[in-house]
This record gives C-alpha cells, sequence and structure tokens, in this order.
C-alpha cells in the first residue's frame, strides 16, 4: 500500500508529475462544470415552387438589385449568388444576356449571343432543333445549375400563369 507521504514526494521529486496533476485536475474541472449541449439545429430556408412564364421571368433580370433568375430545360433557377456571372449589363459576366430570361438554346449551343433568346411574348422555345450533342451540352449545363443554385420554379408556356 502507498501512504500519502510517499506519494506527496514523488510528486514533488519530479515537475512532470505536477504538470500531469493539474491537467488532470483541469480537465476534471471542465467536464463537471459545463454540461454539453448540441447546437440546436437549423432549418434550411423552404422553397416554395412556381410556376414562370417568359413574361413574368422578365422582371427578374437583376437590375436594381432585383433577384437573378433564368431558366434551363424547363427549370427556373435562381443565380443571384452568381451575380457577377449572371447580372444585367456591364455587371454580369457573358451570361448577362440570360438574366430574367430562357437561356436554354443559349446554353445547348455555348453561345451567349443574344439570337439564342426567344421572344418572351411567344411560345417557349421547344429546342425541336437541337442534335444530339447539343442535347448532352443542355443536360450537361442543367445538372451543373441545379447542383450549384435553387431551382425554384418551372417555366410554362405564357397562358398557364398562375392566378394571384
Amino acid at each position: 500500500m502507498v501512504d500519502s507521504t510517499s506519494l506527496i514526494n514523488n510528486l514533488a521529486s519530479n515537475p512532470v508529475n505536477w504538470a500531469l496533476l493539474t491537467t488532470f485536475v483541469c480537465m476534471l474541472f471542465m467536464l463537471r462544470s459545463t454540461p454539453y449541449s448540441p447546437p440546436s439545429p437549423e432549418h434550411p430556408e423552404v422553397v416554395e415552387l412556381k410556376n414562370y412564364t417568359p413574361k413574368q421571368l422578365l422582371e427578374f433580370d437583376g437590375k436594381d438589385d432585383k433577384k437573378i433568375l433564368f431558366a434551363v430545360n424547363g427549370k427556373v433557377m435562381d443565380v443571384t449568388r452568381g451575380r457577377s456571372f449572371y447580372g444585367p449589363d456591364l455587371e454580369g459576366g457573358m451570361y448577362g444576356n440570360f438574366a430574367g430570361r430562357d437561356a436554354s438554346r443559349g446554353l445547348a449551343k455555348n453561345s451567349f449571343d443574344e439570337s439564342m433568346l426567344s421572344d418572351p411574348e411567344g411560345p417557349i422555345d421547344k429546342l425541336e432543333d437541337l442534335d444530339e450533342e447539343e442535347w448532352q451540352s443542355l443536360r450537361d449545363w442543367a445538372a451543373f445549375m441545379e447542383n450549384k443554385y435553387d431551382v425554384v420554379g418551372f417555366f410554362v408556356e405564357n397562358d398557364q400563369a398562375e392566378e394571384k
């Protein structure tokens, strides 16, 4: 059996023992004084999907600090986080002309030309003339966009506007 005098003598004779004892006591104190409470979970923002017509989508062109939305292959994406790429006019990058519009044809053909945009007053471009390579390009772009940005709705014909 070890008596208390020999234990104190061992502690006093070696400074490493003092450091270990101090660490042990501090850890015990910390464990007993602060109970563990896990962080409260935060619910992600709920996005209610809605239908957007070509006319309605025009409003979300990023001008006047508005949101930037555009359609890709029938889905509407909120690309506001990427304002430096998709913003209007000189603020945005080469994709700026897609803001508030259907970007499907331009992405499929890898073209940022204004001629790739359909008339928002007319029917949605059915993309019937795309070849297989262009369809694959569009599918790749759609997958990329869906992984990077929030899908906020679906792109529908002007006569399918929801009543408010």
